[in-house]
């Protein structure tokens, strides 16, 4: 089992949360108190991400290795079916552990594994840019990211509301997507990737509006490949609506959980 750091707060049914290519357990801060509210949860740093090292036999080859890991790290903490969650990355990975049984619900917030090949070489393109451009000297990189312009530039691939971005988080976020041992790996992984399982746990797909780097057109395929699952739109988000809107995303993960009901944004479809 690889070793996977975490962050846990909060009380109740267990809620894993798994973060995109690049990201880091702290993707999920602007909504992890809203769930620690209601659930027993953990948001992950992924193997050769964040705090978690590469693991000593290699990173695995494919989804069902990332899957198998992470569903081994649940079962070593006694997490029994948690609840998953999960944006781009951890998306396709949320429901993929639902599609295995490992998993008591899944939301999948711009999962991958819906975009023809050019939308996946044209979003690990643009991601490959910006850590090319993390690699700046850390003087420069603070000093573009305290500039409230600049760092709306810098994050408007990312998120619907750059202006609102703290600069300590993009700060951060910028290290995390630098530091991402296992970027390179992960993406060449999944260049051919596409989700085809079929959970039967309930599941929520719900796609930024604006997201520029898995585009919401990409929904209609996730309508198709899973016509039993919720869809509904994050209107006016972008590829990690947390930080967009942090209370419509906690609503709809808490909605799926059944930690919270009577939510209701906009359906697609």
């Amino acid at each position: 089992m690889p070793r996977i750091a975490f962050e846990r707060r909060g009380s109740g049914p267990p809620l894993v949360l798994l973060h995109g290519i690049g990201h880091h357990w702290a993707a999920w801060l602007p909504v992890l108190d809203l769930l620690a509210a209601r659930h027993d949860v953990l948001a992950l740093d992924l193997p050769g991400f964040g705090r978690s090292p590469v693991p000593a036999g290699g990173l695995p080859r494919d989804m069902a290795g990332v899957v198998a890991g992470v569903a081994a790290f649940c079962a070593a903490l006694g997490l029994d079916r948690p609840h998953v969650a999960g944006n781009s990355l951890g998306g396709a990975i949320a429901l993929e552990l639902a599609a295995a049984g490992h998993a008591a619900s899944a939301t999948a917030l711009s999962p991958a594994g819906f975009c023809t090949p050019r939308e996946l070489r044209r979003a690990l393109a643009v991601l490959g840019l910006h850590r090319a451009a993390a690699r700046m000297p850390a003087p420069v990189v603070r000093s573009v990211l305290a500039s409230g312009p600049l760092r709306s530039l810098a994050f408007g691939m990312i998120v619907a509301r750059p202006e609102r971005l703290a600069v300590e988080v993009a700060i951060a976020d910028t290290w995390a997507l630098r530091d991402a041992r296992a970027f390179r790996a992960v993406a060449r992984a999944g260049r051919r990737y596409t989700f085809a399982g079929v959970p039967t746990v309930p599941v929520t797909v719900a796609w930024g509006t604006r997201d520029r780097i898995l585009p919401h057109r990409q929904a209609a395929l996730a309508r198709s490949r899973l016509p039993d699952a919720r869809h509904l739109d994050l209107v006016d988000c972008g590829h990690v609506p947390m930080h967009d809107d942090p209370e419509l995303v906690a609503s709809v993960i808490l909605e799926t959980t059944g930690g919270r009901p009577g939510y209701s944004p906009a359906p697609t479809g």
